[in-house]
């Protein structure tokens, strides 16, 4: 060691001037290339001042604008680019400027000094140096944009037809409905014609799916030229759309009414008259359209499809080849049935349901013989429900077998309890309807005789009743219970006849001990106090068929007796029992237990039984 420190050696005043020196010709190099870039840069920027006035523009963006770069300083940045058009963007825009935000980037449409407009995304930020200002940049995407609209109109559009596709139309449809313009001079209203070709399947299997959509493009050619028809002297046309398979739609926005819908539906079903030219034939054509029209605040596009979607099944339902209009009250009525259908095998499960009983009264001396057991549904949301509301359903989704056997149960136990409770008057029977559904999709002959043995009554203190078209022309299966109930002492009544086949020679084959005469043919007896003219036809039939009857070895309840001139000339041909409100309405198992051991009223003038 020699006393000497090591180290790097101090700079001195030459040293450090060389340096700066250096270093400021860096910077102007450095500062000459990003000049040099800016300017020629292929993408259009501007520099601009915290005050939003251009400061420096490179030439790409003076082209942009028909101009020089020196002619875009000191003008303001935000007109130049639309940054002003709504108050989103322009709030955005002066918090980029007061360096409250990092970005902007919004897309305008600019309009080109030669040429068409050119669509741009306009992009604001911070500049890179930290500096006072900011940098803007504008690209050009009008190619990008075309080819989105080109593959939007291919997502959106029919490749069939060329029509607006489902997704286009809902897309249209829920725009209608949330514009308010009523508040632009509009009706606020809104139209829809839904409409399905009538066999057009048939026809796209005969011919071949490519003739199919050959008859599809004609079709969607003559509804656009309707719509324009529709459109012509109005704001807008209809928009016709291809909602899949042969379903085709058309949106009335700002309708005036349903006599707008109406007369488009009509020249809809006018312009598929005319015969279509495919593969060498000539094919007619029709359609079956649902029309709604209503006001669209309040409306949902699925609420609206729904409706229409029901009204084309109403117009199918009704014979095809013709537009039918919603109607409230009738979907009303559908609704109620399918929340009936829905809950009625629950319904059956929670004891819903109850019995009422309407006496059969002997026409020879009014007293009551029997009852019929009469189902109702006590719905917590609708209240008493008569079984015309209900038993159709039950056949129909098969719920009529769980319900026909609690009926049957029911009924035989409130009897056999009558006979308990009144030991000295002669028991009553009590008559069940019985849906054929109920002999086929279950052991009727087995549920009878568990029944009763489970209840203790006696077999011919029951009477089962099935409709006449039921009965005859019975045979395998249902015959056989009939004939398995009748050998086990149960009576079989044939209910509503004379409504059906009539055939009393075939009648004479079956296991029947009972018929139950139409109230159709009571109906056409004499009134009393003349409200109504006799009908002789109907007597002399009434008083031939209770003869045959009798020589068939079968008695004979007249339904619908409510006047008792009519039992009077019911009980002068013969006829052995009657039902109707001349003697009693329905009514609940106590209000039988008092007409037990009565005289019902068989003269003129005398008030009825059980009515209260």
């Amino acid at each position: 060691m020699n006393g000497t420190s090591e180290g790097p050696t101090p700079a001195t005043d030459l040293d450090r001037s060389v340096i700066t020196q250096s270093d400021e010709s860096d910077s102007a190099r450095a500062d000459e290339s990003y000049r040099s870039a800016f300017t020629a840069a292929p993408l259009a920027m501007a520099v601009v001042d915290r005050e939003g006035l251009v400061v420096h523009a490179n030439d790409t963006l003076g082209a942009l604008f028909g101009s020089t770069s020196e002619q875009l300083i000191g003008r303001v940045a935000a007109d130049l680019v639309d940054l002003a058009s709504d108050a989103r963007t322009w709030h955005a825009y002066r918090e980029v400027l007061r360096g409250r935000r990092a970005k902007l980037r919004c897309t305008r449409r600019l309009k080109h000094p030669d040429g068409p407009s050119a669509w741009v995304q306009v992009t604001v930020a911070p500049l890179a140096d930290g500096g006072p200002g900011v940098l803007l940049s504008v690209a050009d995407i009008s190619a990008r944009r075309q080819l989105q609209a080109r593959l939007r109109h291919l997502q959106m559009h029919d490749p069939v037809t060329k029509l607006p596709n489902r997704t286009l139309f809902f897309e249209r449809l829920t725009a209608a409905l949330e514009a308010e313009s009523y508040e632009l001079g509009g009706t606020g209203r809104v139209g829809l014609c839904y409409l399905d070709l009538d066999g057009f399947k048939a026809i796209n299997d005969t011919l071949g799916h490519r003739e199919g959509d050959r008859l599809l493009a004609e079709v969607a050619e003559r509804l656009t030229r309707c719509a324009d028809q529709a459109g012509y002297g109005r704001t807008s046309a209809p928009l016709v759309a291809r909602l899949g398979g042969d379903e085709f739609a058309l949106l009335v926005e700002d309708s005036t009414g349903t006599d707008q819908l109406a007369e488009l539906a009509e020249s809809v079903l006018t312009a598929l008259q005319a015969p279509f030219d495919l593969a060498g034939q000539r094919l007619s054509l029709s359609a079956s359209i649902g029309v709604v029209e209503r006001h669209a605040a309040g409306t949902t596009a699925t609420g609206l499809m729904q409706a229409a979607d029901t009204t084309l099944y109403w117009a199918k339902a009704d014979g095809k080849n013709r537009w039918t209009l919603f109607d409230p009250e009738r979907n009303a009525h559908l609704m109620t049935r399918q929340a009936l259908a829905s809950t009625l095998r629950p319904a059956i499960e929670r004891g819903e349901f109850v019995l009422d009983y309407q006496p059969l009264v002997g026409m020879s001396d009014g007293r009551l013989r029997g009852v019929e057991a009469l189902v109702r549904w006590d719905h917590p949301r609708f209240g008493l429900l008569a079984p015309n509301r209900f038993i159709a359903l039950a056949e129909e989704d098969g719920s009529i077998v769980p319900l026909g056997r609690w009926i049957l149960k029911s009924a035989c136990r409130q009897a056999r309890r009558w006979q308990l409770d009144h030991p000295d008057e002669p028991p009553i029977f009590v008559s069940v309807n019985v849906a054929v559904r109920q002999v086929w999709d279950s052991d009727l002959v087995a549920d009878v005789a568990q029944t009763l043995a489970e209840t203790g009554l006696a077999p011919h203190l029951l009477q089962l009743e099935l409709t006449e078209s039921a009965v005859m022309g019975s045979g395998g299966r249902p015959l056989r219970a009939l004939q398995a109930l009748s050998d086990m002492g149960v009576r079989i009544a044939i209910d509503d006849f004379g409504t059906g086949y009539s055939n009393l020679a075939y009648l004479s084959r079956l296991p029947v001990d009972v018929l139950k005469l139409d109230g159709s043919f009571v109906r056409g007896f004499q009134y009393e106090g003349g409200d109504a003219p006799p009908s002789p036809a109907d007597e002399v039939i009434v008083e031939a068929m209770i003869q045959l009857a009798h020589r068939l070895g079968l008695t004979v309840t007249a339904e619908c007796v409510e006047t008792a001139a009519q039992a009077d000339r019911l009980r002068g041909i013969g006829c052995d029992t009657g039902q109707g409100w001349l003697y009693s309405r329905p009514v609940p198992p106590d209000r039988i237990s008092e007409l037990l051991g009565s005289v019902a009223p068989v003269g003129p003038g005398q008030p009825a039984v059980g009515n209260p």
